[in-house]
């Protein structure tokens, strides 16, 4: 039995432009299968590679994290409306500074670490909104919902 498996970020359902998708083989799988399967995924996004049993790891970072993001672009644009911006102008300067980041991030290649300690002076706003943000958890957050979708996504493949 032949069986190739592979699993979507939620962007073809969102309509989005940069998808990614994840391609993994299992037994009796070849090359040519693979690289017809490729050549699907990557007429829609960036495709990546990875071993089946990270694929619930995979659907947690690629698949379930756009949900975090609006939630960040959210709060984002309420600490904005609460500073007095406009609504829609709050959203929309917040949308502009998540894709300008992300692209940066994507395209440079540069540890996201590097590319944060580039926009924090010392002594200043930025590294001040990153020092509230670790005292807040923000981080440890994000990598505790990565392991509890990540767990989640197994209980339901379980099913």
């Amino acid at each position: 039995m032949r069986r190739a498996a592979s699993s979507w970020s939620p962007g073809s359902r969102l309509g989005l432009a940069h998808e990614s998708a994840l391609r993994s083989s299992g037994p009796g799988v070849n090359d040519a299968d693979m690289k017809r399967v490729e050549s699907i995924f990557t007429a829609v996004g960036r495709t990546v590679v990875l071993p089946e049993h990270l694929m619930d790891a995979f659907t947690s970072l690629a698949g379930s994290s756009p949900a975090w993001v609006f939630m960040f672009l959210e709060a984002l644009a309420d600490g904005a409306v609460r500073e007095g911006i406009p609504r829609n102008l709050a959203y929309e300067i917040a949308a502009q500074a998540v894709l300008g980041s992300a692209a940066l991030a994507a395209e440079s290649g540069e540890h996201p670490g590097i590319l944060k300690d580039r926009v924090c002076s010392p002594g200043g706003t930025t590294i001040e909104g990153v020092a509230t943000l670790e005292k807040a958890g923000f981080r440890s957050a994000i990598i505790q919902a990565v392991a509890d979708c990540t767990a989640r996504a197994k209980e339901l493949g379980a099913r």
